[in-house]
């Protein structure tokens, strides 16, 4: 396995707005009639305390659907809480949103949220018939708020087949990655097509050298020098 080094350029997490209404009630009868409104029940799980509130379901379109992690600036009656996303329910039919867990986030505290992975490049090892394997779509990282990323990019332009990035191959200031070093998180994995180019390459070469040794034994002696 090589070793890897990616290069990361920072993107800064953006920011996404969220406003939504304190609930008044707790329980499954009032987050049913919450639901059938068009909102979302949630909570905010807090440093003191959790807060449970509701909001359009509509409104979670841009943090939800999305390749890249976001912070969320919560706006509750007024009240304003910066939080990133932790779990989301959604309904095993119809996909829709049923529940929403956030962590409220601090901008002097260190917090561990999941950030995708995003590949870029043509490795060679995929040019050469191999087939790209990826193995971690997210990855934990551990950092202030104003440090996260959008998305960790991975550059696979020098990978060949065979070849893989790890955690401990990646790195970036001010953030930690809290996923075993040792795990992997994309390979160029032999496919059938270039198993087959392997193949052919060591017939190939066996066949070189069964041609070498058979002229080399049917080469006539050479004549012993006149003196």
């Amino acid at each position: 396995m090589i070793t890897f080094s990616s290069t990361i350029t920072f993107r800064q997490m953006k920011t996404i707005e969220i406003k939504g209404s304190f609930r008044t009630e707790l329980g499954k009868k009032s987050s049913k009639e919450i639901r059938k409104a068009g909102s979302v029940p949630c909570v905010i799980y807090g440093k003191e305390e959790n807060i449970h509130f509701h909001a359009p379901e509509l409104s979670f379109k841009n943090l939800v659907y999305t390749h890249e992690a976001h912070l969320v600036d919560l706006n509750l009656e007024n009240k304003q809480y910066k939080a990133v996303l932790k779990d989301i329910q959604f309904h095993p039919v119809s996909d829709k949103i049923l529940h929403v867990d956030f962590v409220e986030v601090f901008d002097d505290k260190p917090v561990t949220i999941s950030v995708p992975v995003k590949v870029h490049g043509d490795s060679v090892g995929v040019i050469a018939g191999g087939k790209l394997s990826i193995k971690r779509r997210t990855l934990k990282v551990k950092g202030l708020p104003k440090d996260f990323p959008e998305f960790i990019p991975v550059d696979i332009t020098d990978l060949k087949i065979h070849e893989g990035v790890k955690v401990m191959d990646l790195a970036m200031d001010k953030i930690e990655f809290l996923d075993m070093k040792k795990s992997m998180v994309l390979t160029i994995a032999t496919s059938r097509v270039a198993a087959k180019s392997e193949e052919e390459l060591a017939a190939e070469a066996a066949t070189e050298a069964t041609n070498a040794a058979a002229h080399a034994a049917a080469a006539p002696p050479e004549a012993p020098a006149a003196e």
